[in-house]
């Protein structure tokens, strides 16, 4: 026991000693403690079951219900809050205080002091929305700024089950803004709909649990009652997973999983952490780098996106070269379904057991239970973190330099191309510089790159790269991946444009709703691909798109671009951003999602995947058959039916 540390944040859940007989009143409730000391300990050295099971922690073990629990409630509260619309926005990504706009002089800015681009101004923005979408600060629509909340539908409330969640003193309510604020994902349709007013199904309560046994009770209620049950998280799906079925009649609870939000213990032998489900991943990160660790898993959605999301939906971090992917990351899972819980018996780094129960619950997206409790590795923080950039003459060069970075398994933390429109587009995002000499600086590295190499800016891309580990590692890597770059024809450009690209992961979702402003919709997607069809797919959905625009009467030239994020031995994630702007179409939501579904097809067509890790959701659930085969989708169907037999976890994500 001397391998877990000193850290652990639930004193609720930490081994209980000699006072235990002191401080029991009857036998019954020292047998009870002495068997939660018992299991305690068993959880500590790695064994979360035996012959004699543990009894779910009582009430009192949650945080938020304790008595005397305000200072600890306090250390462990995570940064969004029970009533997310305080610092959240309903119709938008983000921040209240964070977004891009235009000033009195016609500059793109971004306001706030959360991010590094916050307060900059943005010279070339209003240029290049010009430019690429035919748009003008003149023409501007008019989205709502509050939501009307009695045009929201009246809840559909079952009393019984409402008065017995109360009894046990979980938390909920039935607020309209609550419940709208658990309505919907981030899909461009959902906030596009929240803009205009127009809301159809929302969840009728809203609860928040804080542990995991508050979550078997809450379950074990919805099953008694015939509940629906829509497990929340982060709220960041891009799939539609979290909009409720229109036909649905029986009382739709959004279980949202934020207060679920501790680290109950760190094993710094085995480099484990055992964490609770709601924690956002800037939480987890945050909490984690205060002792000297970290995952490594960095989604870009990561401020917002929980550790059960991440599960739920077999999520990437644009850093899995070194940390590896979710599954990759993943010891242990506790979910509760209406069946009952799914766990292992223990948390050896691998088994062979048959087929993995965990592989049925990664990837399940809320279908059949909710994720509570996960184990997941950890590494010691890096000692040296280093940016880098790359450009090369055109994208299949870039490509080229990539696909051999992955052949010889020298890839940095995090490789990423984009090709030239995407390029462009981040050019736009460029803070104005500081000085003259930095103007100039850039100016002569322009016109090297241009005009003494012969680069074409228009069919130039860049490569954003970030380097971690020991110093001595670190630039024996940079040196390795730069000669390989070199062998194709690419040029080292530097740490600031690397940083920059960085910098701008965190801030690029909120670009949409400037877009929308001024009649710009848009939307991203992505695949995997072996890397023998990289080249092709990337051009043929371009024109794809392209294309499908014109023959659907899109007026100005859409903007149709990709990257490429994640590499692997075999192939990579290639990531696209399509927009266009929609002035003089009477339903352009219908034309967009016509023209993504062609895209998709054309992706399918060029033998990429259906979803990198995006998810499926029920945007994508129409081609889940044609991805995984008839058979396949029985299988997932049986276990749905054995499961919950009563589609308690009635999202219909998959299926």
């Amino acid at each position: 026991l001397g391998a877990v540390s000193a850290l652990t944040f639930d004193p609720g859940l930490q081994p209980q000693h000699g006072r235990m007989a002191a401080a029991a009143t009857t036998g019954e409730e020292e047998e009870r403690r002495q068997l939660r000391a018992r299991h305690r300990l068993r959880v500590l050295v790695g064994h979360l079951r035996s012959a004699e099971p543990a009894p779910p922690p009582a009430l009192s073990q949650c945080r938020a219900v304790e008595a005397g629990s305000a200072d600890r409630a306090a250390k462990t509260a995570g940064t969004i809050p029970r009533r997310r619309q305080e610092i959240l926005k309903w119709n938008g990504w983000g921040y209240n205080d964070s977004k891009f706009t235009f000033n009195k002089k016609g500059q793109g800015e971004f306001t706030g002091k959360r991010y590094r681009l916050s307060g900059m101004v943005l010279p070339a923005l209003k240029e290049w929305m010009e430019k690429f979408f035919g748009a003008s600060l003149e023409h501007r629509t008019t989205p709502r700024t509050t939501p009307n909340l009695e045009d929201l539908p009246v809840p559909i409330l079952n009393e019984d089950c409402l008065k017995e969640i109360k009894d046990l003193g979980i938390p909920f309510s039935h607020d309209p803004e609550d419940r709208l604020m658990r309505s919907h994902g981030h899909c461009l349709h959902e906030i596009f709909a929240l803009r205009e007013g127009k809301v159809e199904r929302i969840p009728d309560v809203v609860i928040w649990p804080n542990c995991h046994s508050d979550v078997v009770k809450i379950v074990q209620l919805a099953s008694k009652h015939n509940i629906c049950i829509i497990p929340f998280g982060g709220g960041t799906s891009v799939s539609d997973a979290l909009e409720c079925p229109t036909d649905e009649k029986r009382t739709i609870l959004s279980l949202d999983t934020s207060q679920m939000n501790r680290i109950l213990w760190i094993d710094e032998k085995n480099l484990t952490a055992h964490v609770e489900s709601g924690i956002t991943g800037q939480d987890l990160e945050r909490q984690l780098s205060e002792h000297g660790y970290c995952t490594g898993h960095e989604p870009d959605s990561m401020e917002f996106s929980s550790l059960g999301g991440w599960v739920a939906t077999r999520a990437s971090g644009m850093k899995k070269n070194i940390y590896g992917n979710i599954e990759d990351l993943v010891v242990y899972i506790k979910m509760v379904t209406p069946r009952g819980i799914v766990e292992k018996s223990c948390q050896g780094p691998r088994m062979s057991t048959g087929p993995d129960i965990y592989h049925f619950i990664m990837g399940s997206e809320g279908t059949l239970g909710v994720v509570t409790e996960v184990t997941i590795k950890i590494r010691s923080l890096p000692e040296y973190q280093k940016y880098g950039s790359i450009v090369f003459p055109d994208f299949e060069r870039g490509v080229a330099c990539l696909r051999e970075v992955a052949r010889q398994r020298c890839a940095p933390a995090s490789i990423r191309l984009m090709d030239n429109a995407q390029f462009q587009f981040g050019h736009a995002l460029k803070p104005q510089v500081a000085s003259i000499f930095t103007s100039f600086l850039d100016g002569l590295k322009k016109f090297y790159i241009t005009k003494f190499k012969g680069f074409d800016p228009n069919e130039l891309c860049v490569a954003t790269l970030l380097f971690e580990g020991s110093r001595e590692k670190v630039l024996q890597q940079e040196k390795h991946v730069y000669d390989i770059a070199a062998k194709v024809g690419g040029l080292a450009a530097g740490e600031d444009n690397g940083q920059r690209g960085y910098m701008l992961t965190f801030v690029i979702a909120y670009i949409r709703d400037l877009g929308m402003d001024y009649y710009i919709i848009g939307e991203s997607f992505e695949t995997s691909v072996p890397w023998d069809r990289v080249i092709d797919l990337c051009r043929n959905v371009k024109e794809k798109l392209v294309r499908e625009c014109k023959e659907r009467g899109v007026q100005f030239p859409p903007l149709a671009t990709c990257r490429v994020t994640q590499t692997y031995d075999a192939g990579a994630c290639v990531y696209f951003y399509f927009a266009f702007n929609y002035r003089g179409i009477s339903d352009p939501i219908s034309v967009f999602e016509q023209i993504e579904a062609s895209a998709r097809e054309e992706i399918l067509e060029n033998g990429g995947s259906l979803s990198h890790h995006h998810g499926v959701g029920k945007l994508r659930k129409r081609w889940l058959k044609d991805s995984i085969s008839d058979v396949g989708i029985g299988m997932l169907k049986s276990v749905k039916q054995y499961v919950d037999p009563n589609n308690i976890f009635g999202n219909r994500n998959l299926l």
